[in-house]
């Protein structure tokens, strides 16, 4: 059954919502392991520098230590390239600010690099799909760098403590994989088979969305797991066992699919199905040529426009109004920007809720942290495990610690006064998001349509190649699994494309109703392909 649904006239410009924009959501199963990691990679370097007294010299190991709050979802195999390349980037980043610190005092020049690295930083982690927490830490980190006093002499020295502790980081991110080696893949899997259980129980519209997404992540998710060892292969006819209670609901066991999802937990034995064909269409699509991740650069140049233009207005306004720190309005401006207006609106009402809290709270603790600086150590640690422990649940819930630790971060240099730092950050948080709307409105995103005109015309490649081959007496072996995934995940894709689009402030309308043909055309190729591997299986 398609998750979409048709209706006559879209209009032109869409509502901005209220109603459930600070409504708490569900932790996530591993909310646990960003927030220790985090402390784990800060503490070190931190509390090493408390004993030189050099805290001052913090916020270049805290640009590093950030780095172990990425893809805590992947695969090891996975997970070591993208620590990498976060680290890497991260660096990168705070090299451009710290250099162009050092060669001019410009406050205009620093929000206009500023402007534009964080346009970089947004695109290349949205077409890299790092995950959370994207961009934002980046652009904290790369921004604050512009205004810290700076000579080209000491540059080099400060991105080796920055590499030191991002070498820490990835090592803290990678340990965990000595207890639990197949952890994410095991994670995937259970989603996938809880997800599909709740739709043959309910078979609505949106669980079937919601059960197919969950299902192509799982496949995504092995697929990057590196080599095919037992225990992936067993994980893989779970996935298809995921895949047939999506094909065929209504004899569908949803309490063996929970039971199975269960048995995934901790380190016991992968369950073993009945249905134990292999899977030659998994080695089909690894040998196949993967897709580049910069063939998504072009889609996101409106993305891209936002981002420089909203950051680089928020800056300058910042300026006008004679704040000491333009870089907070910048990553304010820099922290909206979603995939849609929408959902942009959202994230600017939940960091400007989360934000005016956070300042009451850093006015309750500030008393605390200036008992000495081994107490404000300890309390950018706790709200280093606040921020990761409480953002899952809503934007705005973790941004309630996320400013206080920013706050306290500039006291590392030396004392601020609490009430100038309060009154910066209220203005600086209202600029930002005010100015960073206004210039999400302002650069129109037609992309968006030609987004969904292309994923139809995947959808329906994909689908025609599925039903090519089902028509096949004998299709090559793995074709059709092959076949059934890539039509699996062009649908996954054209549905995300549609809720993209359909959340723009100005658009074309949508062609609801090809949508709605191609995704049922879609769904029912797939629940043949699905019967037609069971019975390719069921025979002797």
């Amino acid at each position: 059954m398609s998750s979409a649904t048709p209706f006559a006239g879209t209009p032109r410009v869409r509502r901005l919502p209220l109603a459930g924009v600070l409504r708490l959501g569900r932790p996530s199963d591993i909310w646990f392991k960003p927030a220790l990691s985090v402390v784990v990679a800060v503490a070190p370097p931190n509390l090493t520098l408390l004993a030189l007294g050099r805290l001052d010299l913090a916020m270049y190991t805290m640009a590093g230590s950030l780095c172990a709050l990425y893809a805590h979802h992947r695969p090891y195999a996975a997970r070591a390239r993208a620590l990498a390349g976060v680290v890497l980037g991260m660096v990168a980043g705070l090299g451009v600010g710290l250099v162009a610190a050092s060669l001019t005092g410009s406050a205009v020049v620093l929000v206009t690099v500023g402007a534009l690295v964080a346009a970089v930083q947004k695109v290349l982690c949205d077409a890299t799909r790092i995950g959370p927490p994207g961009h934002v830490v980046l652009t904290f980190i790369s921004s604050a760098s512009l205004f810290a006093p700076q000579t080209l002499a000491q540059v080099p020295g400060h991105l080796a403590l920055a590499l030191a502790a991002g070498t820490w980081a990835w090592l803290v991110g990678m340990a965990p994989g000595l207890f639990r080696p197949h952890g994410p893949e095991r994670r995937a899997t259970a989603h996938a088979l809880n997800a599909a259980a709740a739709y043959a129980e309910k078979r609505r519209p949106h669980a079937s969305g919601t059960a197919h997404a969950a299902v192509q992540a799982a496949w995504q998710t092995l697929l990057s797991a590196g080599a095919r060892s037992e225990t992936r292969r067993a994980l893989e006819r779970l996935v298809v066992r995921a895949e047939v209670a999506l094909a065929a609901p209504a004899d569908a066991d949803p309490h063996r699919l929970r039971a199975w999802a269960r048995e995934l937990r901790g380190t016991g034995p992968v369950p073993r199905t009945a249905y134990d064909s292999e899977l030659l269409g998994v080695e089909a699509e690894l040998a196949a040529p993967a897709r580049r991740w910069w063939s998504a650069l072009g889609p996101l140049a409106p993305i891209a426009m936002r981002t420089a233009l909203g950051c680089a207005l928020a800056g300058y306004a910042s300026l006008a109004l004679g704040i000491g720190r333009p870089y907070w309005a910048l990553v304010t401006a820099a922290s909206l920007y979603q995939a849609n207006v929408t959902l942009t609106w959202s994230r600017g009402v939940q960091r400007v809720v989360g934000n005016l809290v956070g300042v009451l709270v850093f006015a309750a603790v500030v008393p605390l942290a200036h008992l000495g600086p081994a107490a404000l150590v300890l309390c950018c640690l706790a709200f280093n495990f606040g921020a990761e422990a409480l953002i899952g649940r809503n934007y705005w819930l973790g941004s309630i610690c996320v400013t206080p630790m920013a706050l306290l971060i500039t006291e590392f240099a030396g004392y601020q006064e609490p009430g100038r730092l309060i009154t910066e950050r209220v203005v600086d948080t209202l600029v930002g998001a005010l100015l960073g709307f206004v210039a999400a409105m302002a650069v129109t995103n037609r992309r968006a349509g030609d987004r969904v005109e292309h994923a139809l015309a995947a959808v329906e490649r994909a689908r025609a190649r599925a039903a090519r081959l089902l028509a096949e007496p004998h299709p090559a072996p793995g074709s059709l699994d092959s076949a059934r995934r890539a039509l699996a995940a062009a649908l996954v894709d054209l549905r995300a494309g549609v809720e993209a689009a359909s959340g723009e402030w100005w658009q074309r309308a949508l062609p609801q109703e090809r949508v709605v043909r191609a995704e049922q055309a879609g769904h029912r190729t797939l629940a043949a392909t699905i019967r037609h591997h069971r019975a390719e299986g069921a025979r002797p």
